[in-house]
């Protein structure tokens, strides 16, 4: 079976095929490639899409629906372990100098450095590794040697795809992560992820904001008070009754304020803010052994509706 990074990597060259047209733009930094998809490079929709799915490794689908209260970004996947935890998640915190970013992507099981790797497998040996960096921080060669020689790979065989959060791109890429956010949580509060079987997830698709900071705040709020998540369960019914209503974001000491607000208050330390809200304002489960379906949390558009025009 092909690695998390052989099928994120066929994505990207998908992505590439068509790099004019999307508005994206192929650069190398030292050996390592670069795909700029929003951070001198015009990006857009089609170049967000495309960065989701490199993120999900190729494992999941992401599109742009029309809804009442404006475009959502959908997300889908039968693999929801592998796209979303073992590439998905923004675990991996790159610093280097005054360089920041959070990592993501197929990147992260070839380096296998997370600690959450040692409780659901997945690390990868590869020779070639790929990559998301949530940033508007212009990459440095230093910085490049160092994610691949944390991946075992040569400078040469890393390709890394960049965007800061105040982008079309950026902004599209943190929206589709609802399924992920609500399989997160559940690993938090103990729940077996093997037992999830599939995931579609839904939240509007965040207006750009003037700058990364309000931009986290926007793209947060979009999954918190307005992501919605169905994942198809196997196993006992009694032990979806006791943690549902501990998933979705409204369980959290720190929920009912657009997250820009909450996020102030902690003096931007993203340690401080309470770990239980970063999850769906809505998780449904239904059970296809038994065939129970339940639904907690509710749907915020006012909250959404405050941060979309702050």
């Amino acid at each position: 079976m092909s690695s998390l990074n052989q099928t994120g990597l066929a994505r990207c060259e998908r992505l590439l095929a068509s790099a004019d047209s999307l508005g994206v733009s192929l650069s190398t930094i030292g050996e390592s490639r670069i795909v700029d998809c929003g951070i001198d490079a015009r990006g857009g929709i089609e170049a967000g899409l495309a960065l989701a799915e490199v993120c999900l490794a190729g494992r999941g689908r992401v599109a742009v629906t029309p809804a009442d209260d404006g475009p959502r970004v959908t997300v889908a996947t039968d693999e929801p372990l592998a796209a979303c935890m073992q590439s998905q998640y923004a675990g991996w915190k790159i610093a280097q100098g005054d360089f920041f970013a959070m990592g993501s992507g197929p990147m992260r099981a070839a380096a296998g450095s997370e600690a959450i790797f040692q409780e659901i497998g997945g690390i990868e040996v590869v020779d070639d590794a790929i990559g998301v960096l949530e940033t508007s921080a212009a990459l440095t060669e230093s910085v490049c040697r160092s994610v691949a020689d944390a991946c075992g790979v040569a400078a040469s065989q890393l390709t890394l795809l960049v965007a800061p959060t105040a982008s079309i791109a950026g902004s599209l890429q943190v929206v589709a992560r609802s399924v992920e956010t609500a399989l997160h949580k559940l690993h938090e509060l103990g729940f077996d992820l093997g037992r999830v079987v599939s995931g579609y997830g839904s939240a509007p698709l965040a207006p750009v904001a003037a700058n990364d900071l309000a931009g986290i705040g926007r793209t947060n709020d979009a999954v918190l008070y307005g992501g919605d998540v169905l994942l198809w369960v196997r196993g006992d019914d009694a032990s979806l009754r006791e943690i549902g209503p501990l998933t979705p974001s409204k369980a959290s000491r720190d929920y009912g304020e657009p997250f820009g607000d909450v996020f102030k208050s902690y003096n931007y330390d993203f340690y401080e803010v309470d770990p239980h809200l970063f999850s769906p304002a809505v998780v449904r489960f239904c059970n296809v052994d038994t065939g129970l379906y339940l639904a907690f949390g509710e749907l915020r558009p006012d909250i959404l509706a405050r941060s979309f025009s702050s």
